[in-house]
């Protein structure tokens, strides 16, 4: 279903083009576009940090796929969240596993890769994992948004993914954390606990620690070595 060499050329304007145009548009414009273009061959990517994309995907078509990298690294409270989503949404989720499992990736890297090389883990753990799905689907959407980091600043609605040669779809891109705050809040939607308990922004529990008060929401990913596991990196 990826989308072939030859047809790369078309849909990467049709990105641009669709960008460009939908660019002011609100999420659920943005989502619908995906929906009535791609059908079943998008998906969207889960961090269940929190359920603000998932309820506004899952309204726009029911039983949306919804991709979660099960690293083998996450908080409790994270899988629970998957769990209680799962349940929620009208959806069809997908957990993901790595090719290894923690015990054979020590084996063979031997243990604690993600303090020693934390790109080599989750090139392991999540790049590799998301780029064998999406070989799945032609589009892709995410909730990144553009004030997290210097490197989402660009993020267009609707973009081209020259690393997969597919459409990435960043709805909430231009959302601020006041409107995500005020959508949660008026839409009840799912939150991770962890969310309320000093970490606004979630990975895996050896690379994710507590933000402090008034920080930088990424600040508490991979002890301010990176702050961006390469998934959303060109």
């Amino acid at each position: 279903m990826a989308i072939p060499p030859h047809e790369a050329a078309r849909f990467e304007a049709l990105a641009l083009q669709a960008g460009e145009r939908l660019e002011g548009e609100s999420p659920k414009v943005i989502l619908s576009w995906v929906a009535d273009t791609f059908g079943d061959r998008w998906c969207v990517a889960a961090s269940m940090a929190d359920a603000l994309l998932i309820d506004m995907a899952s309204a726009v078509m029911p039983g949306v796929h919804v991709v979660f990298l099960d690293t083998g690294y996450h908080f409790a409270e994270t899988l629970a969240t998957r769990d209680r989503i799962a349940q929620r949404y009208p959806i069809t989720l997908h957990s993901i596993e790595p090719r290894q499992t923690v015990a054979q990736q020590d084996a063979t890297f031997g243990p604690r890769l993600h303090d020693r090389d934390p790109d080599a883990c989750c090139s392991l753990r999540k790049v590799e994992p998301l780029r064998r799905t999406l070989d799945g689907y032609e589009a892709w959407a995410s909730g990144i948004r553009r004030e997290e980091t210097a490197s989402r600043r660009l993020a267009g609605v609707i973009e081209w993914d020259r690393k997969r040669s597919m459409v990435k779809v960043n709805p909430l891109a231009a959302w601020t954390q006041e409107q995500v705050d005020e959508y949660t809040m008026a839409n009840d939607v799912e939150v991770n606990p962890l969310v309320y308990d000093g970490f606004p922004s979630i990975g895996c529990a050896p690379c994710t620690r507590r933000v402090v008060e008034g920080g930088d929401a990424r600040s508490g990913r991979w002890t301010g070595t990176k702050n961006e596991c390469g998934i959303h990196l060109d």
